[in-house]
């Protein structure tokens, strides 16, 4: 299992209203202090007159290099820095869900109400409201002994998530005392637990370093899907519950807009979104568009079962480098409830930038494009963090991270693609050619992969037995297809046998009728398990069926002429899931047809 770190604690330099520290040096987001002797890493410290939020990343004897996660315009050399004795956390209680946080969850919409459009330098407005009353239920009694990551009362955060309040991962021994159930604010206090140093008072709202990894018991393999609705994810390419993948792409090509469909569809119980260096106009689009989604499992509004970080290309570039670490640990946090959560960062590059910019202020000496040499290493302890685990308690739970990444020039051979290759097992590469085809998802069938098929087979083996041969062959048909276009491009398609030219037409028909999926038809942007392997079905036996009728002198002429094709190519947006007897009648209709082409030989 693993252990829990402890907090740390104040130091004796670090009383309320005393500056011991002061700057000696500034450049941009890096601040240099003196002065900072028994501070400890990762520190939060506060800079200057108006107490902008810092950590302390660097400390040689008493100098300390403090990263600045506001705009350090107007900081001069001789102001005070003010160490706080504890590491950079993350509120953990009722009221996340639904609300928009800065990368060091400030929330924007209590800002944008007190002091506008920008944020003030400075504001410490906090993460949960502190005024707000929750129904809380406690499931324990007096005398009882509880675990660490133990239940010990649960509350209606929203229609759609009850929110299940913990026993913190340092915690553990017998209740002395437990509230009745009622109102309660997040600072009251509602259960006291007698531990071996003493009594220790839990309130509804707990903190945690988001740097820090929250304790499991185990790590379970991944064997559940995550389905998404997209059948070029679910069927080609699956993700499963608490996997990892990366969706790579140029400019234009789709990686938004793949996330939205994923946040809205995808079968997780709650999205964590993290905007993460994205351009302003882009960002303020998911904030506007979200608030207004409707959950289409449940009728309710998307945003009661998400939570949004926005960090926007022009906020602090600091502030940018931690957003991914504050919105894992909120994911962190549901999964030790026992939910599957799904993290949607967009996009990496851009946290792979702002690191490059404050290891270039650091005068850290440079790898590859710049980056600094431990890039991987970040890389790697952020998507560590997924995974389908044993909580403490005993629960199950999932954390799920799809990465957008942004290559420059759609240049796959960059870092942080490379890099974040190596930590994730789904690569769904984005196409710019299909993109400006308009075929969406832009995922490419050829250099994309997902190394969960093996994982998640017998799961989808209870939907179809014959799954995976499907699979197996329309890849192979897509594959066949991409050799015999280049005979084409030289040549011709006119002196392919009929039997490679089928190939083509199958090719195309999985490319249109299948692999194309609009977001915006009410029936086509979610496709379920079932229909998705109904409809791969059909245009698999209509290949091996063709196959088998040009052997017997039929001609693709013949064969192209079906009135069948077109429906085969519509069915995906005029056959809703819930009518599985119109696949059916599909179904028959072909095979009709092609009972037809045979009978007419005799």
């Amino acid at each position: 299992m693993n252990s829990p770190t402890s907090q740390p604690t104040p130091h004796s330099e670090s009383a309320p209203g005393a500056a011991h520290a002061r700057i000696t040096r500034i450049n941009g987001p890096i601040v240099e202090a003196v002065g900072l002797r028994g501070a400890q890493m990762f520190e939060v410290v506060e800079v200057g007159p108006r107490r902008l939020i810092g950590e302390l990343i660097r400390a040689v004897d008493d100098v300390g290099t403090v990263q600045v996660y506001e705009n350090t315009s107007g900081l001069r050399p001789g102001q005070p820095v003010y160490p706080t004795g504890r590491l950079l956390s993350v509120d953990l209680g009722p009221g996340l869900m639904g609300n928009i946080y800065d990368g060091i969850q400030r929330p924007l919409r209590e800002i944008a109400e007190s002091a506008g459009a920008f944020i003030p330098r400075g504001e410490k407005l906090p993460a949960l409201n502190k005024s707000r009353q929750w129904r809380f239920t406690p499931s324990i009694k007096e005398g009882e002994k509880v675990q660490a990551g133990q239940i010990i009362g649960t509350l209606p955060e929203t229609p759609l998530i009850e929110h299940r309040v913990l026993v913190p991962p340092d915690c553990s021994g017998t209740v002395r005392k437990i509230v009745a159930p009622g109102d309660y604010t997040i600072e009251q206090e509602i259960c006291v637990v007698q531990t071996p140093a003493g009594d220790r008072s839990l309130k509804l709202v707990q903190e945690w370093a988001s740097r820090m990894t929250r304790p499991y018991r185990e790590r379970e393999m991944v064997t559940t899907p995550l389905i998404s609705g997209l059948r070029v994810i679910d069927m080609f390419f699956p993700i499963a519950k608490g996997g990892t993948a990366m969706i790579p792409g140029g400019f234009g090509t789709g990686k938004t807009m793949t996330q939205h469909s994923l946040a809205k569809w995808c079968d997780a119980d709650i999205i964590i979104y993290i905007g993460c260096g994205e351009r302003g106009n882009e960002m303020t689009d998911v904030l506007t568009s979200f608030p207004e989604l409707v959950d289409p499992k449940s009728g309710h509004p998307l945003m009661e079962r998400t939570v949004m970080i926005a960090n926007t290309s022009n906020m602090p570039v600091a502030a940018r480098e931690v957003s991914i670490y504050t919105g894992i640990t909120l994911a962190e946090y549901y999964r030790d409830m026992g939910y599957a959560v799904g993290v949607m960062a967009d996009s990496t590059s851009r946290w792979a930038e702002a690191l490059r910019e404050l290891s270039g202020r650091l005068e850290e000496m440079p790898a590859e494009e710049g980056y600094p040499a431990y890039l991987g290493t970040r890389l790697a302890q952020f998507y560590e963090r997924a995974g389908s685990v044993v909580t403490l308690c005993g629960r199950r739970g999932s954390v799920s991270i799809i990465g957008a990444v942004s290559p420059m020039g759609g240049d796959f051979s960059e870092p942080v693609t490379q890099h974040t290759r190596r930590f994730v097992r789904c690569f769904w590469a984005l196409d710019t050619d299909l993109a400006y085809s308009r075929h969406y998802p832009a995922i490419n069938w050829l250099t994309s992969y997902s190394e969960y098929v093996d994982d998640v087979t017998h799961w989808w083996e209870g939907v179809a037995a014959d799954w995976r041969a499907l699979r197996a062959k329309a890849i192979d048909t897509l594959q066949q297809e991409d050799r015999l276009q280049e005979i084409v491009k030289l040549v011709g398609p006119d002196v392919l046998p009929d039997s490679q030219r089928l190939i083509l037409l199958i090719a195309e028909i999985l490319r249109d009728g299948f692999l194309q999926q609009s977001a915006f038809d009410e029936v086509d942007m979610f496709c379920d398990p079932h229909k998705q392997v109904r409809l791969l079905k059909i245009i698999i036996d209509f290949l091996e069926r063709g196959n088998h009728l040009i052997e017997r002198g039929v001609t693709l002429v013949q064969i192209r002429a079906l009135p069948c094709i077109q429906q085969m190519i519509r069915a995906k947006s005029t056959i809703p899931n819930s009518k599985p007897e119109e696949l059916d009648a599909l179904e028959n209709l072909v095979r009709g047809q092609l009972d037809a082409l045979e009978k007419g030989l005799k």
